[in-house]
């Protein structure tokens, strides 16, 4: 068993049949109601075998959200409070979330506002849930186009990471996985990138070396910055036009969330080589990389200006200037950076007549 742990949480990596949750729920939560709040996904597919996995979750109270990004909104939430008041969860009790990183932001939002916070555990059952919607204790949802707009800095009590719910998992959602762990390679770690560059296979990337080192990456950030002040900034590279991508996209075709911050990711690798902070090579380098697994998407010229408004609402802005994190080489990055809409556009519409010529 793997083990990362602070003092506002602890993450676990290994099968979770041996891990602290069934003392935790024999010792800590013994007299506490539960609730595992799963989606349609993890009902089908996870929730089972959690159940029979462990006595004490017999009577457990399941509480199933609607699957996708659309459905993280204040109206679902309004629900599963009024639920869990019927129930009569009270502050004592524990919420688990099974699920992947709409599950994990959503249930935790959840729990942190009902009655001042319940305890709440993360199970994350999706790869881009373990290596980063898990961990670090930012949960929410969002308002309209504008994604995670409404949300806290609150902990679950431990999170256990078992690879075993990936068996379930098609490729597509791996490559949601593979957009964080790219993410955290490019920000921090050379030699991780090189490791996820040889990946011949998607299904390595459910090896428990590959998560376990990704993981690593953002727990040692938010350690040293556990409220994004200064270096944890580092982990929005790709977000801010990522975000807004998926932000346009939500209520017509969605966009996986992965899907979106990679191209978010080659977008500010783009404006990152155009300031002369980024080597083009590098750049080249990252563009074939994630062009060979990630489809672009074509965007004309209004769907260019609606994200750029979008992008202009980003948590991270201030003063009406947009700010992002920018690549100074592989491995390394530079935060509140301030970017210009021009700059957007230049890196959209390059990456518009990439997407054109593929086809």
């Amino acid at each position: 068993m793997n083990l990362f742990k602070s003092n506002a949480f602890t993450i676990e990596i290994g099968s979770i049949l041996d891990s602290s949750l069934n003392d935790l729920l024999l010792k800590t939560y013994s007299h506490s109601k539960v609730v595992v709040i799963v989606d349609e996904n993890t009902h089908d597919n996870c929730l089972e075998y959690l159940l029979t996995s462990f006595d004490s979750l017999r009577e457990a109270e399941v509480m199933l959200l609607p699957v996708g990004e659309e459905n993280k909104v204040m109206e679902v939430c309004f629900q599963v409070w009024q639920a869990l008041t019927d129930y009569q969860v009270g502050r004592k009790d524990l919420i688990i979330n099974l699920g992947g990183g709409v599950v994990t932001d959503m249930g935790g939002f959840i729990a942190s506002i009902y009655k001042r916070g319940v305890d709440f555990i993360h199970i994350p059952t999706s790869l881009l849930g373990m290596v980063d919607a898990s961990i670090g204790g930012k949960v929410g949802i969002d308002l309209g186009p504008y994604k995670n707009q409404l949300g806290v800095f609150s902990h679950p009590k431990n999170i256990y990471i078992d690879k075993i719910f990936l068996e379930t998992l098609p490729e597509e959602e791996l490559l949601n996985g593979y957009a964080e762990m790219l993410k955290h390679a490019l920000v921090n770690d050379k030699s991780q990138w090189g490791k996820l560059k040889k990946i011949s296979s998607i299904d390595k990337l459910k090896d428990e070396t590959m998560i376990h080192d990704s993981v690593k990456v953002k727990f040692e950030i938010i350690e040293k910055d556990p409220l994004e002040k200064n270096e944890r900034k580092k982990l929005n590279f790709g977000h801010t036009i990522g975000h807004a991508i998926e932000g346009y996209f939500i209520d017509t075709s969605p966009v996986a969330h992965g899907h979106a911050i990679a191209i978010g990711m080659l977008a500010e690798s783009f404006i990152s080589m155009k300031q002369q902070r980024l080597k083009s090579e590098e750049y080249y380098e990252i563009e074939q990389l994630i062009t060979n697994k990630f489809p672009l998407i074509q965007l004309d010229e209004v769907a260019i200006k609606e994200i750029i408004q979008i992008a202009k609402n980003d948590k991270k802005n201030e003063s009406g200037k947009i700010f992002c994190a920018l690549l100074n080489r592989i491995g390394n990055c530079s935060i509140d950076n301030e970017i210009q809409e021009n700059e957007i556009a230049d890196a959209l519409f390059y990456l518009n007549k990439f997407a054109i010529s593929m086809n």
